[in-house]
């Protein structure tokens, strides 16, 4: 009986010892590498990949930032057909479930979510996509152990980072609010163990107008919508290499504090009192509903104008009277009873949303907003300064400058242009050391 279970008799062999010892051997030399490829399910099982299944001595590839070879968009595109998809299995990777705290897995949720939606837009099957490639790379020793840290690698840099919306200003066009209560939603489905199959194990993914360098250095395992998808060549791309532990305490985002309460640094006092203390104590109030039948009607000293439903989101108008002071107070009509509440408030009748998602030319004329999540004890008030001037400058709403109307644009006709020259030849340059891990 070999360690790895495989049973040879050798009792009609006894008195031919070489033989025997030969037998030996030789069950030892097939079951030991059979053994280690269906230990982690068919993607090491291929006949020719002996490289899959041992670990290699050398460190893991580096994550180095993404360079794209001067290709037009259409040459692109044809560059990226010729490359074939890997004949080796593709697996699904296997759940994953997130074990930090609740702050911590707020915070994971939100910048998943923002991966999701600011790579692949308000798609969901790309946004599942996107959101398994960044848990695959969680648990790679090639990355960072957070999945905030996943997502935002690189961003300090103007160019080369992992995740090209984190560095390209993408993050100062706010989400709306449907699409982004749709991928945190998402992101909370995949950090409790769902799994977008598709992409199996890949680690690195590009649109199909770009050419990265490391285009054909890895094995192209997968197509979601006009993304293309990759995994490392050999054991590094295999199901072994994803055991990594990770760590369950993500780090503030700063750059996400506009959108994700979890990710603000600045609300802990924003009405006098510990967020927590207050954030906990409006959840925990008596739930009041509204429902369409009470739209337009006076609550509090402010009239309701709409109502999300499924973001706890309330549109109203405040009344002229109403000093600045007592706008907070609008949480203890609306946000009662709710782990999540937002306001977003208005004085100006004919310049006010009425509507979720709100137009954002309306925006800079918003009076006064108010936003908790009890599950991370955030709690903030913001008023327009402009129009409310406050002594605390960290109570002031972001400035915004006006969206200006839409005014046809005549586009006189293109000149006839010269068709490309023909790209005889592209070569992709190899790393110098290893794949530069970049989406």
């Amino acid at each position: 009986m070999t360690e790895d279970g495989l049973k040879v008799d050798v009792t009609e062999t006894a008195g031919q010892p070489g033989v025997a010892a030969l037998l030996l051997w030789l069950a030892i030399l097939a079951g030991v590498p059979m053994a280690v490829a269906w230990h982690d399910g068919p993607a090491v099982r291929a006949p020719a990949a002996r490289a899959y299944a041992f670990r290699p001595r050398t460190p893991p590839p580096a994550v180095e930032p993404m360079e794209l070879v001067a290709l037009d968009r259409d040459q692109a595109r044809a560059f990226n057909a010729a490359i074939p998809f890997s004949t080796l299995p593709n697996p699904a990777a296997r759940p994953f479930r997130f074990a930090g705290l609740a702050p911590a897995l707020a915070r994971a949720t939100d910048c998943l979510a923002a991966a999701m939606l600011y790579e692949a837009g308000d798609d969901p099957v790309g946004e599942r996509a996107v959101g398994q490639v960044v848990l695959n790379r969680l648990r790679h020793p090639a990355f960072p152990k957070t999945v905030c840290g996943v997502v935002f690698q690189g961003s300090e840099r103007t160019t080369g980072c992992q995740f090209t919306f984190t560095c390209d200003g993408a993050l100062a066009r706010m989400p709306s609010p449907g699409g982004w209560d749709r991928a945190r939603a998402l992101a909370k489905k995949a950090l409790s163990g769902a799994v977008y199959g598709k992409v199996g194990y890949s680690t690195h993914y590009h649109t199909d107008w770009v050419v990265p360098y490391w285009s054909g250095t890895l094995d192209k395992v997968a197509a979601v919508e006009t993304h293309l998808f990759f995994r490392w060549i050999g054991w590094w791309g295999t199901p072994p290499a994803f055991r990594r532990s990770v760590s369950g305490d993500e780090p503030v985002i700063a750059l996400l504090s506009r959108i994700s309460p979890a990710h603000a640094t600045d609300g802990e006092a924003a009405l006098g009192v510990p967020a927590s203390a207050a954030a906990g104590a409006l959840a925990a109030a008596p739930l009041r509903s509204f429902g369409p039948e009470q739209i337009g009607k006076p609550f509090g000293g402010a009239r309701l104008v709409a109502v999300d439903q499924a973001s706890a989101g309330f549109i109203v108008l405040v009344d002229r009277k109403m000093p600045p002071d007592d706008f907070p107070k609008l949480a203890d009509t609306f946000c009662g009873g709710r782990i999540q509440c937002r306001i977003l408030a208005w004085m100006e009748p004919a310049k006010a949303a009425d509507k979720f998602p709100v137009d954002p030319a309306l925006l800079p004329s918003m009076a006064f907003s108010y936003i908790h999540d009890a599950g991370t004890g955030l709690q903030r008030a913001l008023w327009n300064c402009g129009d409310f001037p406050r002594a605390a400058p960290i109570e002031c709403m972001r400035d915004r400058e006006p969206v200006p109307a839409a005014t046809p644009v005549i586009v006189p006709p293109a000149p006839a242009k010269a068709p490309p020259k023909k790209v005889e030849h592209v070569v992709i340059r190899p790393p110098e050391t290893s794949p530069a891990p970049a989406p």
